[in-house]
C-alpha cells in the first residue's frame, strides 16, 4: 500500500486541492497521511471538508508539534502504514497517473528504493519574471525534468523533496530525516532531502526518475520578490554549511572549495548572459552565488 504524507503549514489556500487531485486518480490502494505542523490559519477547516466530500479515502489527520518541516516529514513516516512513502508539497497539483505509476514502479523494481517525477512550476496569479533563467528557474521553483525516459538519476542528482517515493525500509537502515535540516516555520533552512541522499548513495541504494509522476508547482507572486530569493539563496549557503559540518571539518572545507569553483562558472555564465543582452539574467545569478558564499561563511541562521 502507498500512503501519501502531506506535510504543511498554512498552506489553507492550496491544500484542498492538493487533497482533490490525489484523490481524483482514480487509484485505490493508498492512504493520506496528513501532518499539520502547528498552522494558525484554517488547515485543519480545509482537511475536515475533504473528508466529508471524498469519504472513500483513507485519510489521517495529525498535528506535529515540534516545528519543522524534517520533523513533520519524520512524523509522517511513525504514522503511515503503507510499505511505499509518497511525499507530495501541500502547494502543488499531481496528474491523474500519479500514485499508479508509484505501485507499479516499485512493483516491477525491487532492487529500486526510492523514486521521483517531474517538478513543473505553475505561476499563480503571476507571470515568470525577465531575470528567470535555467539556473534560477531549479531554485525558486523547484523545477525538475530529466526527459520521458524512466531511468537512475544521473550521479548527484536526486528527486525534488515534495515528489519523492521511497520505501519504508529505507529509513529503517539510513534513518530519519535530520532535524537540525529544513525548513522551520517561516525560516529557508533546507538541504535535509541532500543529506538523506546522500547517505542512501554512500550505502549504494538506487533511486528513479519517472516521467508520468508528475507534481504541478504551484509559485505565488511572493516568491518572486527580491527579499524572498535573498533569503532563499542565504538559506542554502547556511544549509550547507550546517550539513557539511556535521559531516566533519573536511567535508566543510571541501564545499568551499567547490564554492570557488562554482564562483568560476557563475561569471563565465554572467559574461554569456551579457553578451546576450540579458543582463538581469546574469545579476540574478551573480547575487544567488554571493548569497550562498555569505551563508557558508557567516554563522548567522536565518
Amino acid at each position: 500500500m502507498l500512503s501519501v504524507i502531506i506535510c504543511t503549514y498554512n498552506r489553507e489556500r492550496y491544500l484542498y486541492n492538493v487533497l482533490r487531485s490525489i484523490a481524483a486518480g482514480g487509484y485505490n490502494g493508498y492512504e493520506i497521511v496528513l501532518v499539520n505542523n502547528n498552522s494558525t490559519d484554517g488547515t485543519e477547516t480545509e482537511c475536515r471538508r475533504f473528508q466529508e466530500d471524498y469519504p472513500q479515502v483513507a485519510f489521517r489527520y495529525c498535528v506535529e508539534e515540534q516545528q519543522g518541516l524534517s520533523y513533520a516529514r519524520n512524523r509522517g513516516i511513525q504514522e503511515s502504514r503503507g510499505d511505499i512513502l509518497v511525499y507530495v508539497d501541500d502547494d502543488a497539483l499531481v496528474n491523474p497517473e500519479y500514485l499508479q505509476t508509484y505501485a507499479i514502479f516499485f512493483e516491477r523494481h525491487p532492487e529500486a528504493v526510492a523514486a521521483g517525477g517531474p517538478i513543473l512550476p505553475q505561476y499563480d496569479g503571476c507571470e515568470e519574471p525577465q531575470w528567470m533563467s535555467h539556473y534560477t528557474r531549479q531554485l525558486v521553483t523547484g523545477k525538475l525534468d530529466l526527459g520521458s525516459r524512466e531511468r537512475e538519476f544521473p550521479g548527484g542528482a536526486f528527486p525534488g523533496g515534495g515528489n519523492a517515493a521511497y520505501r519504508k525500509a529505507v529509513f529503517d537502515e539510513v534513518g530519519l530525516f535530520n532535524v537540525e535540516l529544513g525548513r522551520k516555520g517561516n525560516s529557508l533552512i533546507g538541504a535535509e532531502e541532500k543529506d538523506l541522499f546522500d547517505k542512501m548513495t554512500s550505502r549504494g541504494m538506487k533511486f528513479y526518475y519517472l516521467p508520468t509522476a508528475i507534481l504541478y508547482h504551484l509559485i505565488p507572486p511572493k516568491k518572486l520578490t527580491k527579499e524572498y530569493f535573498e533569503r532563499l539563496t542565504y538559506g542554502i549557503g547556511v544549509s550547507e554549511r550546517y550539513r557539511t559540518k556535521q559531516i566533519g571539518r573536511g567535508k566543510y572545507v571541501g564545499r568551499l572549495w567547490k564554492e570557488a569553483v562554482k564562483w568560476g562558472g557563475t561569471l563565465a555564465l554572467w559574461m554569456g548572459f551579457a553578451l546576450k543582452g540579458q543582463l538581469a539574467k546574469g545579476n540574478k545569478l551573480v547575487a544567488f552565488r554571493a548569497n550562498v558564499t555569505r551563508g557558508l561563511l557567516h554563522n548567522h541562521d536565518l
